[in-house]
């Protein structure tokens, strides 16, 4: 493995003259933040102020009976983690499931995709999903796992990912960075109070990405700005802004030969599919938000909030799908929605322009605290109202040819002449939502935590004319309950009950009833945990949880089509986690995980589809990676990673997997002064040994997929302040 000589690699090997002011990244003493939080999980541990989640009020992480991962800002840094299937590799919790390069991603959390919708969070406000979210401008990522019902109503039961952004400090810094593909990176991150009470913080970011997959070369740029006012003692301001272009060609992923087989011969670096005429999917993506506090007194505050996020697609592909077209499959003997048996794939020339998502939530929480005789009352109440709609033009989907999974590079075939239709509004759905929390101290070692959500939903849905598809009105409530013991400080030990509700699934269009939208699904959970602070510097963390939900699947049946989309039975995944973070002696900084999970479906009316593990989800998954200073040279940490995923289930009826797979990563951290400012020279390897794995077998739209994990990937970082 080499690097690529370019001028600016000489530049950064030369003069060392760059950098990120790293150390001096945390909240400053004089900003009052009310709601979030500020942890580094691979360093000594900070003061725990609020995790930011209304579900929980203002308490500390340590106190809090939910599993919640903190990739810190130092992490984010040293393993130059810049996607959110990067950000997955960092818990064991968590998994891809359908993740394109070039392309937004999504992951799995305890097995449950998550929610596009509502799943990612930018300072506990919802974000549109559909956008590739830049780290530059992040402090930290909170990831609560498990049923979120209390937290963000309507939404998938694995978790929620929220982003908290860096607030105003003396910092400024300039990192520059390249890859051994060739890759160029640059980001700016500048910050100060222009008063004692007003701060700025302004953070871009640049990157020319050469990309592993053959073909899908790409870029970026990011602008974020955040700005705090502490407009009295009692009140502060927040407000965060942040826009991001990016364009890059969307890699398709591989599907099973004939429905059954495993390819044996796939590659990670070529593009299925690749047409000279098909253009980058181009996204770009704005999200603001304030945020404005008040404290009454000692025991009183409200906190008001409002979020905007829009992101616009531009969706260009060659889309590699299927084989209705081709001899193997043209019969029927074959299912055309797989690859064909001799790795025979139909490419279609895909365009969807103007595919423009918009989220907006309002939300207004009260917290306080009083006593009624010996029971003290941590109470929070709030409500909040959350509007997204979908606004998309008719889409080119047509066959222009069909290729094959040995071929280096696919036949061209001339594109369709077909031109997308005008924009018609595809989605509008409101929730409005009530929600309230009492967390009650009964003495000093016990806490009761009872709290609900009523959410009302109005989902409008419309067909590519504007008319009505589905009109969905319920209102539910989401109750969540615990009970914490605390016989010591450093130990908390807790039992929770929660419940939450999603959308139900569309019929992929080759069922029986193409097209037909289920009915929402009611989950439930039971979880236990316990979070142990060995010191100040270590932190282990323990749960095991039930996660019931109704099962939406395609069962198959004597109708034409051969599959109907339905909900019966039960998908049950019942796991255990565990966790450590923090320092091991004065030297050595780890942080570690593993994950087991049983995820079975139950009750199907397909007895073929029970017995087994459930698709993409392996039933063991552990990630570990260390931080050791060398003893001798106290400015240098070598750094080491491994990541395991055992085998992972491929078809619903549990008769493919892809084998199970070893990662290890590696890399150098040197960091000191230069002209009496900040210097840090990262050098970070991933899959360290080239190995081929298979990281995904997701589905999207009802189709299943899989795609290959990255090969050896080697990227250099310097990092200065000035």
């Amino acid at each position: 493995m080499t690097l690529p000589r370019t001028p600016l690699l000489l530049a950064l090997l030369a003069s060392l003259g760059v950098a990120h002011a790293d150390d001096i990244q945390n909240t400053p003493p004089r900003t009052t933040d009310l709601s979030t939080i500020d942890v580094q999980a691979t360093a000594e541990r900070e003061a725990t102020p609020g995790t930011g989640l209304d579900s929980y009020g203002s308490e500390s992480l340590h106190d809090t009976p939910a599993a919640i991962t903190v990739v810190s800002r130092q992490q984010i840094d040293d393993r130059q983690i810049r996607t959110l299937s990067e950000l997955a590799r960092e818990d064991a919790s968590l998994g891809d499931n359908y993740a394109p390069v070039g392309y937004y991603q999504d992951i799995a959390i305890r097995g449950y995709p998550l929610d596009l919708a509502t799943g990612l969070r930018l300072n506990n406000l919802t974000i549109a999903g559909e956008q590739p979210v830049a780290m530059e401008d992040k402090q930290q990522v909170q990831i609560l796992k498990g049923l979120a019902g209390l937290e963000a109503g309507v939404m998938e039961p694995g978790g929620v990912v929220n982003y908290i952004s860096k607030r105003p400090d003396h910092v400024r810094s300039v990192t520059l960075g390249v890859d051994s593909h060739g890759s160029r990176y640059g980001a700016l991150d500048v910050g100060g109070w222009l008063t004692p009470a007003f701060g700025v913080r302004v953070n871009a970011a640049y990157e020319d990405t050469h990309s592993y997959v053959q073909h899908a070369d790409g870029r970026r740029n990011f602008y974020a700005a955040a700005i705090d006012w502490n407009i009295s003692p009692k009140a502060t301001l927040q407000l965060d802004g942040n826009y991001q272009t990016s364009a890059q060609r969307s890699v398709s992923g591989y599907q099973l030969l004939g429905g059954r087989t495993i390819p044996a011969h796939a590659s990670a670096t070529r593009m299925l599919g690749f047409q000279p005429w098909q253009k980058p999917v181009d996204i770009h993506a704005a999200n603001s938000s304030a945020r404005f506090a008040y404290a009454f007194n000692d025991d009183w505050r409200a906190r008001l909030s409002a979020g905007h996020s829009r992101s616009l697609i531009d969706d260009n592909v060659a889309f590699a799908y299927g084989c209705f077209y081709a001899a193997d499959c043209a019969s029927g003997a074959t299912p055309g929605n797989y690859f064909a048996p001799n790795g025979d794939y139909d490419v279609y020339d895909y365009r969807s322009p103007d595919d423009t998502r918009v989220d907006n939530e309002a939300r207004a929480v009260l917290e306080g605290r009083f006593d009624t005789g010996a029971l003290d009352h941590q109470i929070s109440v709030g409500a909040s109202a959350f509007q997204r709609t979908i606004d998309r033009r008719q889409d080119v989907y047509d066959y222009v040819g069909t290729a094959n999974i040995a071929d280096v590079d696919p036949p061209v075939f001339a594109p369709s002449p077909n031109q997308p239709g005008a924009s018609a509004r595809r989605l509008t759905s409101w929730q409005h939502s009530l929600f309230a929390l009492d967390r009650i101290h009964l003495g000093e070692h016990w806490q009761l935590i009872a709290g609900d959500r009523f959410v009302r939903l109005h989902d409008r849905a419309y067909d590519s004319d504007g008319v009505p598809e589905r009109n969905t009105r319920l209102g539910k409530a989401l109750p969540q309950a615990a009970v914490l013991w605390q016989p010591s400080e450093p130990l908390t030990a807790y039992l929770s009950y929660s419940e939450g509700l999603s959308l139900g699934q569309e019929a992929p269009y080759w069922t029986s009833n193409d097209g037909s939208t289920l009915a929402p699904r009611l989950s439930r959970q039971v979880e236990a945990g316990v979070k142990y602070q060995v010191s100040d510097a270590l932190n282990l963390t323990s749960a095991v949880y039930r996660i019931r939900q109704p099962y939406q699947f395609a069962r198959p049946d004597d109708t034409e089509a051969g599959f109907t989309f339905v909900q019966q039975g039960e998908e049950m995944h019942t796991g255990l986690e565990l966790g450590a973070s923090g320092k091991l002696g004065s030297n050595l900084g780890i942080t570690a995980s593993a994950s087991f999970i049983r995820a079975r479906a139950e009750d199907t009316g397909a007895a073929a589809y029970e017995g087994h593990q459930v698709v993409n989800v392996p039933r063991l998954r552990a990630a570990i990676h260390a931080d050791y200073r060398l003893p001798f040279a106290p400015a240098l940490s070598v750094l080491g990673g491994w990541r395991y995923a055992s085998s992972n289930v491929a078809t619903p009826d549990g008769r493919e997997r892809v084998p199970a797979y070893h990662v290890f990563d590696a890399g150098l951290r040197y960091a000191t002064q230069w002209r009496q400012q900040p210097l840090a020279v990262r050098l970070s390897v991933d899959n360290v040994f080239n190995r081929f794995y298979w990281r995904d077998t997701g589905s999207s739209g009802g189709d299943s997929y899989l795609f290959p994990g990255a090969p050896r990937l080697a990227r250099l970082s310097v990092t200065v302040g000035f």
